[in-house]
């Protein structure tokens, strides 16, 4: 059996001799409670009562028979731990999932030259084979030179061949990151970090919002959204029209947008009345 833990919250208090009036402790776990003499009740009045404890021993007893709890303290300290683990969760509460704990953290790196980087302060060398990525799980503490640019690859099959992208990126060194699984910690990670981020996604109204919104506002100054410097014609010649009128009423105009070059892309997907998704650059 679980204990919510907003109830955990009250029986703590009322541990440490808080009473608590009835109303706002209805639940069948209460009742039970004060059905076997563990949590006592007095009325107030004619119609309010309160609730209290005067044996400290039977409830500890109880929250450890009845829930696999040893210390109510710690229990509630747990909950609130985004970084509990499902080891640490058993030892709390004899059970790995009496809270939804996420195990799979971090994101993935590619890069097609070799970088040297740190990992929890041991000197580390990303180079993953052709059809292979490195996913790097304590991104808390990976470091990348500060030279290195953090490019940002939203799309699966460009973050598989960017071997085939080079071109575009000849003029920094990059290590492309990938989000995948969807998650906060890519984001996290880049704020932590002083390099330059570069937002590689596609050149459409769904592309420059998860930009704006998922990394821009975080990013601030240190984040910028790649653009090809063929992008008139590419978007002449691979253009989407229908995908333009199916995203055109979520599209932020250009007075709502600061970045000239983003300002200028806009323009232009107006101007062509279509939009570009980013793996047509995998094949040019």
């Amino acid at each position: 059996m679980k204990l919510p833990f907003k109830i955990a919250v009250a029986l703590k208090a009322l541990a440490q001799g808080e009473t608590i009036p009835q109303s706002q402790l209805k639940s069948p776990l209460i009742e039970g409670m004060i059905a076997e003499g563990i949590i006592l009740r007095k009325l107030q009045g004619r119609t309010k009562a309160v609730l209290y404890v005067n044996n400290l021993s039977a409830l500890a007893g109880y929250i450890q028979n009845h829930f696999g709890i040893a210390d109510i303290s710690t229990y509630i300290t747990g909950y609130n731990d985004e970084e509990l683990t499902r080891s640490q969760a058993i030892e709390i509460a004899s059970d790995s999932k009496f809270k939804s704990i996420r195990t799979f953290k971090g994101f993935l790196v590619n890069c097609y030259a070799p970088i040297q980087v740190t990992l929890n302060k041991q000197p580390l060398v990303i180079h993953p084979a052709t059809g292979t990525f490195t996913f790097i799980y304590d991104f808390e503490n990976f470091i990348p030179p500060p030279q290195v640019t953090i490019v940002g690859i939203e799309n699966p099959e460009n973050f598989r061949y960017i071997e085939k992208q080079q071109a575009y990126f000849k003029d920094i060194q990059p290590l492309f990151v990938s989000r995948y699984p969807q998650s906060k910690d890519l984001v996290k990670w880049l704020t932590t970090i002083p390099n330059p981020y570069l937002h590689f996604g596609d050149f459409d109204f769904e592309g420059i919002n998860i930009y704006l919104n998922e990394y821009k506002k975080h990013l601030g100054n240190s984040a910028s959204f790649f653009i090809p410097d063929s992008i008139k014609q590419l978007l002449s010649d691979y253009g989407n029209h229908e995908l333009y009128n199916k995203q055109f009423k979520r599209g932020p105009g250009p007075e709502l947008v600061e970045e000239e070059n983003i300002k200028a892309l806009l323009t232009l997907l107006h101007a062509h009345k279509k939009v570009l998704e980013q793996e047509i650059l995998i094949r040019l």
